[in-house]
């Protein structure tokens, strides 16, 4: 099967806390799309996850800045111009700079040029993932080429965009997609068309995520030379609640044995270590760092618990549902989290997971205690959540959704 050319706009490519994104490319690969990847930023993690090796959509990547490439843009503004096109984006470029009078939407209406005057051969549809920055791009450069273009939207492009500037991209897409039902909830309630907007859940390639066959000991924290295996994976960012979690494992009675893994990069990392420092348990914790997905599985598996203290911060950032439950899950592990967002869409409390409310550190402290000490409460938990994963969250599922979007489109035009 030969198909048009799909061309996918990436706020950075590639990304490690953006496998979903990569595994989605590679799905569609597979099931017969050809694929260009537009990227916004240049990689910035040393790492690569064993799914990147394997796309083999070539990478167009724009100026992030656009006094870094000043002849590249000043070439892409002079194709711009003779554009009809061109005129329309930019009556819509002016009227968002007047609500958000900022470089970087000048830099959007920028990269968009450039993507316009660079359009990858055959292109014939633009697939932006983010409702923030990608989508402003790709509605520029829409307008520009008259080529048309969909969303994938995710959580924090959702949370802390403006009602107004989500209706109107909501008005200008084909379809949007999205990966919780809270947030397709409020998609539909701002998009002019509600019909537009779709929910699918992203899931996992379960081949990557193979049953967890081992047999996990019973440790229950009363032996300190056997301690409870804790583990969280995410970026050190604050909509993650590492420090809530960090509180709330200081303020565990001093009976109870546990060591805690945290795998992942981010700003904030050096605070939070100070912060273990302060609490008196850094002695108890191992921070990895970023860490690609074959050793991420393998910490899965070596582990007794995962927890993830999820929070909506002050500017309106959260989760939607972080891919990483979903991957600790496939693998028989008992999760604690909590009720944010798209969380509860996969756990029920005490029923495939224990959940709390965000920002509550005796609540948090208290599911952890209590899942540390019962071996079998964690045993139950795990098993019910990988059946649930493993019957309703394999990305096979989004593939399919977008296939049957994607089609429907290109047979309307």
């Amino acid at each position: 099967m030969t198909d048009p050319t799909l061309v996918i706009l990436l706020k950075g490519y590639p990304r490690l806390s953006e496998t979903f994104i990569a595994q989605e490319i590679l799905g569609l690969e597979r099931a017969g799309y050809r694929v260009v990847i537009v990227s916004m930023r240049h990689p910035t993690d040393t790492r690569r996850h064993p799914v990147h090796d394997e796309i083999r959509a070539p990478v167009l990547y724009l100026p992030e800045y656009l006094g870094d490439e000043p002849a590249r843009v000043l070439r892409a503004l002079a194709r711009g111009l003779v554009r009809p096109g061109f005129w329309r984006a930019l009556r819509t470029f002016l009227g968002d700079l007047r609500r958000d009078f900022t470089a970087n939407r000048a830099r959007r209406f920028g990269q968009a040029l450039v993507l316009a005057a660079e359009w990858p051969k055959g292109g014939i549809w633009l697939h932006a993932h983010f409702l923030h920055t990608p989508a402003s791009v790709a509605a520029y450069a829409s307008q520009i080429t008259g080529i048309p273009w969909t969303v994938s939207a995710h959580a924090k492009d959702i949370w802390t965009s403006s009602p107004g500037e989500l209706a109107g991209k909501l008005a200008a897409v084909d379809w949007a997609v999205t990966c919780t039902r809270t947030g397709f909830d409020y998609l539909q309630g701002l998009s002019p068309d509600p019909a537009k907007v779709h929910l699918s859940y992203h899931g996992l390639d379960l081949t990557r995520f193979g049953p967890f066959t081992g047999t996990r000991p019973p440790r229950d924290g009363h032996d300190p030379a056997d301690p409870v295996r804790l583990i969280s994976v995410g970026r050190a960012v604050p909509k993650k609640g590492y420090d809530v979690l960090l509180r709330a494992l200081a303020s565990l009675p001093a009976d109870l044995h546990w060591r805690f893994t945290h795998i992942g990069g981010g700003a904030e990392l050096a605070p939070l270590r100070a912060l273990a420092d302060d609490l008196g348990i850094a002695g108890r914790i191992d921070w990895l760092g970023a860490r690609d997905q074959k050793d991420v599985l393998a910490a899965y598996r070596d582990s007794d618990l995962f927890a993830l203290a999820c929070r909506i911060t002050d500017d309106g950032d959260r989760d939607g549902l972080p891919n990483v439950l979903v991957e600790a899950a496939s693998q028989r592990l008992a999760c604690v989290s909590t009720t944010v967002s798209g969380i509860p869409e996969l756990f029920t409390d005490d029923e495939t997971g224990l959940l709390v409310p965000p920002d509550d550190v005796p609540a948090l402290a208290a599911a952890l205690d209590r899942a540390m000490r019962d071996p079998a409460l964690r045993a139950r938990l795990g098993a019910a959540v990988e059946t649930k994963v493993r019957r309703d969250f394999s990305f096979s599922n989004s593939i399919r959704d977008l296939d049957r979007l994607f089609r429907a489109s290109w047979g309307r035009t």
